[in-house]
Order: C-alpha cells, then structure tokens, then sequence
C-alpha cells in the first residue's frame, strides 16, 4: 500500500485545454518533474502524431523526465521510444508484437479490463474516471470502490484518472484525493486539465 505522500503525479497531455502554446505549457509541465508524461495527442494522425512526439521526447529528455507515446507504437519505435500507452482495444491488436517496449500501459474501465489488460502484457494500468471530471461530462464516475477493486485485482501499478485535481502550489495531488487513491491500493493519479491549465 502507497502513502499519500508517495503517490505519483502522471501528466496527461491535452493540447486543445492549453491556454498557451502547447510547448510552452508542457515545459512548464516538465519542470514539476512529474512522475511521467503521456503524450496522449489522439485526435493526430500518425505521421502528425510522430513529428509532434519527437519534439516533446525532445523536452522532456531536456528535464529528465519519462514519456510513455500513445496510440502508434510505430511511431515509438521510430524514435526509439519503449514505452507506450494504449487503449484495450489497441493493446489486444498489438498484444504478440510488443516485445521490443519495457513500459506498456493501458486505459481499464472495468475490473476484468484490468484482468485482462495484465494478461496481455500491461505493465501499469490507467483506471478510471474515478472522480466528477470535465473531460466525461454527464457521465457518473465509477469511484474509489471500483479504484479499490481494480487495485485488488491486478500485480502491476494501477493510477487512478478522471477529476484528479493538481496542488498548484506544490504540484501534487490535492492531499484530500491523494488520500483517498493511495487508501485504495493506487500508486499515483494522473492529470490532465489541471496540467495544461496550471500557470506557475
């Protein structure tokens, strides 16, 4: 079990919520040193999504932070990046050709999600939308007892998405919701308005 205060912070990115430039913000972003970065552009096609990971891999090697790539493992590879995020569905197409990535996440909304997520090879887990968020609007969150159990389910690290606020003035989770997630087995949140958003 996590404490609150060893919950690691992800960054989520989320180009459209900037109310600056894009590299702007993510340096801003690099310099809290969260735990890592998910560059999670979706909406790009993959050659768009290549040219833009390789100037944000760029940065974030800068300030010796890690970035896991989203969606296009070719991409990765391309830049010689060996971490990736993918959905489920992605994550069972591409599940048998994965061997060459150290660091394979997954988006799980379920517990069996998770179950199976490990099964084929995840890593880590993103588990969510745990709290009331924005991105989600009008959907209920599934909350810290669908947290808990997704926790309980699987071996590998689980982080909690979805309304996880930021501390602005110390870059962390807000301690309330650090509490909660760490109580239920999560090893960190990740946030995505609250970093794009933040001014220093």
């Amino acid at each position: 079990m996590y404490t609150s205060k060893e919950m690691q912070v992800v960054a989520v990115t989320n180009r459209s919520l900037c109310h600056r430039p894009f590299p702007e913000q993510l340096e801003m972003v690099c310099q809290t040193h969260p735990a890592f970065i998910i560059l999670r552009e979706k909406d790009l096609p993959a050659q768009e999504y290549e040219k833009l990971a390789a100037q944000v891999l760029e940065l974030c090697h800068s300030y010796e932070v890690p970035c896991i790539l989203h969606t296009y493992p070719d991409a990765a590879r391309a830049l010689g990046c060996t971490s990736i995020h993918l959905p489920l569905p992605l994550l069972r197409e591409y599940a048998h050709e994965l061997n060459d990535f150290t660091q394979i996440g997954s988006s799980v909304h379920s517990v069996e999600d998770a179950m199976e997520a490990e099964r084929l090879g995840a890593t880590y887990v993103t588990a969510g939308h745990v709290y009331v968020t924005d991105c989600k609007k009008g959907l209920a969150p599934r909350g810290l007892d669908f947290l808990r159990n997704v926790c309980k389910s699987v071996s590998i690290p689980v982080y909690a998405i979805g309304g996880i606020q930021l501390d602005a003035d110390t870059h962390t989770i807000a301690q309330n919701q650090a509490a909660e997630i760490a109580s239920c087995g999560a090893k960190g949140g990740c946030i995505m308005s609250g970093m794009m958003q933040f001014t220093p």
